[in-house]
C-alpha cells in the first residue's frame, strides 16, 4: 500500500503554500493569539480562499463545495494548521458544523446556512458544555421545553470559543429528562441575535476575547431550529464530534515545530559548550516525535477517509501526546529563553517555545479529552469495563 500523497495533491500544496506566502501577515502566528487584528485577518483570509474555490473544497459541489478527494483535503488541513489556521473560527463551520447540518439537516437548513458558510460569510460556534458536563456531556442540564409553537432555551453554556463573533451556534439541551441521561436530548441550530442569549468572556490563556459563556433565558426558537430527530441528539452529537476530530490537522503544526528544532540544536550549545546536536538524549527524542507525527498523519488520512468514534479517538489522544511532548521538548532545549515571548528579540523557535507548550494545552481538551478518548477506545476497541 502506497501512503505518499499523489502528484496532484503535492502540486496543489506547493500552490496552496505560495498563497499563504503571499497572503499570511508577519505579525500572525496562531489561532488562539490575543491580537485585535485576528478577526478581521481572518474573514477577509476566507473569502479569498473561497474566491479560489478552497475554503470548502472538502464539501460536496451541490453544498457549494468542490468534492474533493481526502488527499486534497488533507493536504488542505496540515498547511493550514502548520501555519497556525488562518481560517480562525471558520474552521469549526467547515470541518463539522457544516458537515452536520449536510448529515442531518432538512433541506431548507442546508439553504439557509450552508452557502453562507461556503462562501466565507458566516462564523459559527458550538455550545456543548457546561458547568457540571464537561467530559460526562451527558450530564447537561440545559433544557428545551415545548411551547406549541417551538422551544424555550433555558441553562448555562461555558467554553464556548467564538461565540462573540458568531451569527449562528449549534447546542444540545435536554428536551426529555425521563429516562438515561444519554437519552432525552436535541440537537439545535440557533441564531445567535435570538432574545434571552447573554454572552459573556471568559478569561483564559487562549485570549479573553477568543472563549465565551452563554446564558439563555427564556429564548425562543422555531421548530425548525431542531438539528435530527427530536430527543435523538447524542447520537447527533457523537457524528459532529467525529468531523470535529478529523478536520484538525495538527501534524502539519507539529512537523513545522519539529523542524525549526532539528534547525536550532544545529547550532545551539548547552551549558557544557557541547552541540545540542550531539547528545544523545535530545537526538533520541527528537527522532521519537518526527516518527510518532508520522504515525499520527497515517491516523489522520484513515479518519479523513472513514471516520469511526474509535479512530477519531486514537488520533486525538496521539495528537495530543505530541503536542505537549513537542511543547516541552521546546522549553528544555530552549531554557531561559524559552519563557520569552514573540515580540522580545531574544526569543527563540518562531513564536516561542513558551507559547509552543501553552497552544498545546488546549488540544489536550479540544475536541473532547483526551481522558476521555482513551475511555472509548479501552471500552469500545479492546473491550475492557468503564473505569472507576
Amino acid at each position: 500500500m502506497n501512503f505518499e500523497y499523489p502528484a496532484e495533491a503535492e502540486a496543489f500544496r506547493a500552490e496552496l503554500r505560495e498563497f499563504m506566502k503571499q497572503e499570511i501577515p508577519s505579525w500572525w502566528t496562531n489561532i488562539l493569539q490575543d491580537d485585535e487584528r485576528s478577526y478581521p485577518f481572518n474573514q477577509e483570509f476566507c473569502k479569498k480562499l473561497a474566491a479560489k474555490g478552497w475554503l470548502a473544497m472538502a464539501w460536496p459541489k451541490e453544498y457549494g463545495g468542490a468534492g474533493a478527494d481526502v488527499w486534497i483535503q488533507n493536504v488542505l488541513r496540515e498547511e493550514m494548521w502548520s501555519m497556525g489556521e488562518p481560517r480562525g473560527q471558520q474552521y469549526m463551520n467547515l470541518n463539522f458544523i457544516g458537515p452536520a447540518i449536510m448529515m442531518f439537516g432538512t433541506d431548507a437548513q442546508k439553504q439557509r446556512y450552508l452557502p453562507d458558510m461556503a462562501s466565507g460569510d458566516a462564523i459559527w460556534c458550538q455550545a456543548f458544555t457546561e458547568p457540571e458536563a464537561g467530559s460526562d456531556l451527558a450530564n447537561l442540564e440545559m433544557r428545551a421545553e415545548d411551547t406549541g409553537s417551538g422551544f424555550k432555551l433555558n441553562g448555562h453554556k461555558t467554553w464556548v470559543s467564538y461565540a462573540r463573533a458568531a451569527s449562528g451556534c449549534i447546542l444540545l439541551a435536554r428536551t426529555n429528562a425521563d429516562g438515561a441521561k444519554h437519552e432525552g436530548i436535541s440537537m439545535f441550530v440557533v441564531d445567535m441575535d435570538t432574545p434571552g442569549i447573554i454572552v459573556r468572556d471568559t478569561p483564559s490563556m487562549a485570549g479573553q476575547s477568543k472563549v465565551q459563556e452563554l446564558i439563555f433565558e427564556d429564548a425562543e426558537v422555531p421548530y425548525e431550529a431542531l438539528l435530527g430527530p427530536l430527543n435523538e441528539g447524542w447520537s447527533v452529537a457523537m457524528k459532529t464530534l467525529e468531523r470535529e476530530r478529523v478536520g484538525l490537522g495538527y501534524s502539519g503544526r507539529v512537523q513545522i515545530q519539529l523542524d525549526q528544532l532539528l534547525d536550532y540544536i544545529k547550532d545551539a550549545k548547552d551549558s557544557t559548550g557541547r552541540l545540542l546536536s550531539e547528545r544523545s538524549d535530545i537526538r533520541t527524542r527528537i527522532m521519537r516525535l518526527r516518527a510518532l507525527n508520522r504515525a499520527l498523519r497515517l491516523v489522520m488520512n484513515k479518519v479523513a477517509s472513514n471516520p469511526t468514534l474509535v479512530d477519531a479517538g486514537i488520533f486525538k489522544v496521539l495528537a495530543g501526546d505530541i503536542t505537549i511532548a513537542t511543547g516541552e521538548l521546546a522549553m528544555e532545549i530552549a531554557g531561559q529563553r524559552g519563557l520569552l515571548r514573540i515580540d522580545d528579540p531574544m526569543a527563540t523557535l518562531g513564536d516561542g517555545a513558551f507559547m509552543w507548550w501553552v497552544y498545546a494545552l488546549p488540544v489536550q481538551v479540544a475536541a473532547g479529552p483526551s481522558e476521555i478518548q482513551r475511555n472509548i477506545i479501552a471500552q469500545r476497541e479492546l473491550g475492557l469495563p468503564r473505569g472507576k
